[in-house]
């Protein structure tokens, strides 16, 4: 990104994941509108007219928290959505929370939520301290017309985290069942991980659906999947990705 915050078409279609072209088609349809070179003409975007537009398209917004988890080497995504220590997430956990206040039908749910999204921030920090594999921090996301948030981390994975309370855990699923149901003993971030039996439980009791990923496992709880039943994913993922649905 330039030192004038401007982003080239080239970057804005890297960080949406498509090619220049669509956003051509995009700026002349009206969709995404470019800004102009004054003297040369030529189209770039602000960063906050990606992030506008991701919150306002799940779908793209989605499709690069997962590149973002899944990608062999960190890719760049717009600051708005990296948290890269528990300051800055705390800081924008309190502004989601403001924003979802605002909003009449969560009235007496929106705690709820914030204190779901706070639980699975936090466990990616402390799991991860001193241990991040290459870039430490955490992908946070909110698409207040899908009305979904969507966390992701590159981080060590629940199974190697547990394993250091809980040796004998075999596999990925072992280990996300053990997240989500057991209480374990154990020091310093290993214990605090037991904050994932509480989103299981608010999930579960309110009206709220959660995908949660990590290795080669997921897990979706909500009302009707109260019982965490993992599953093996094709695709493998090193850290953890949490799509929350209110």
């Amino acid at each position: 990104m330039a030192e004038t915050g401007k982003i080239d078409i080239k970057q804005a279609a890297e960080i949406l994941g498509v090619n220049p072209e669509t956003l051509r088609r995009w700026d002349r349809a009206k969709r995404l509108l470019a800004r102009r070179d004054s003297t040369r003409g030529h189209r770039y975007y602000f960063e906050s007219d990606l992030v506008d537009f991701l919150k306002k398209n799940y779908k793209y917004l989605a499709d690069l928290a997962d590149r973002w988890a899944f990608a062999k080497k960190p890719i760049t995504v717009p600051t708005s959505f990296y948290c890269p220590d528990s300051f800055v997430f705390k800081s924008r956990l309190s502004r989601l929370e403001n924003a979802l206040l605002k909003q009449e039908d969560l009235a007496d749910f929106f705690p709820l939520i914030t204190s779901v999204v706070g639980e699975i921030g936090n466990n990616s920090y402390d799991h991860n301290i001193g241990n991040w594999p290459d870039l430490p921090g955490i992908f946070f996301g909110h698409s207040p017309k899908a009305r979904t948030i969507i966390l992701a981390d590159r981080g060590q994975g629940v199974l190697t985290t547990l394993k250091r309370a809980k040796p004998d855990l075999a596999s990925d699923q072992e280990a996300l069942l053990a997240a989500f149901t057991q209480s374990l003993s154990g020091r310093g971030p290993e214990k605090r991980g037991n904050g994932l039996k509480y989103v299981r439980q608010v999930v579960v009791n309110n009206n709220m659906d959660l995908f949660f990923q990590s290795g080669s496992a997921s897990i979706r709880l909500n009302k009707k999947k109260a019982e965490p039943k993992p599953i093996k994913e094709k695709k493998y993922l090193a850290g953890c990705l949490a799509i929350l649905k209110y």
